[in-house]
């Protein structure tokens, strides 16, 4: 039986995980499968792998061939690289104790650059973050001065008012005063 390690695809329409399978090749994409070693999720960012190690090193020693995209996130998660190293340990090349010291160093570079991908991710993030802020503070200080201007308008439109009002109440004051007096004097007339 020819063996697979590929994708099957689960989730809804527009967001897609997938279950790392073992299957046999001629089983359909989502069909039976022998094993499950892992999820990939590419909505993520960066994009989750959750892998079964031992497994997939498994499979992938006993002949299971794995797909482009399989075969691309084996490569990233080191099951390949690890398969090399078993060979070269397996001819001699190199000791086993060796070979750990290679996937560890590799292993603890390809940590390092994640890090510094999520940090630049985490430091755009910020930046963008700081300039919205920046723009909304600005915005506000705008606003703040819109405001100011359309109160201080007010006030002074209240403060006119308020002068036309007592002008027209004194205006109005100063022919009742002359009548009241002219009543006065015309009653001192008639005494």
């Amino acid at each position: 039986m020819a063996t697979k390690i590929r994708l099957a695809r689960h989730g809804h329409k527009d967001y897609a995980y997938y279950h790392i399978v073992v299957a046999d090749s001629r089983s359909p994409r989502d069909g039976k499968i022998i094993e499950r070693i892992g999820s990939y999720n590419p909505n993520t960012n960066p994009a989750t792998i959750n892998l079964n190690f031992e497994r997939a090193l498994y499979w992938v020693g006993v002949g299971a061939q794995p797909t482009d995209t399989a075969r691309h996130l084996l490569s990233e998660e080191g099951v390949l690289l690890c398969k090399h190293l078993q060979g070269g340990v397996a001819k001699g090349a190199f000791s086993q104790e060796e070979a750990e010291k290679r996937f560890a160093a590799w292993k603890s570079e390809k940590a390092a650059k994640a890090g510094k991908i999520v940090k630049a991710e985490a430091d755009k993030k910020a930046a963008a973050q700081k300039a919205a802020f920046a723009q909304e503070v600005e915005a506000n200080k705008v606003k703040a001065a819109e405001v100011l201007k359309k109160r201080q308008a007010a006030s002074e439109a209240l403060a006119a008012a308020a002068q036309e009002a007592a002008k027209e109440a004194a205006e109005a004051e100063s022919p009742a005063a002359e009548e009241a007096s002219g009543e006065e004097n015309s009653e001192e007339a008639l005494a």
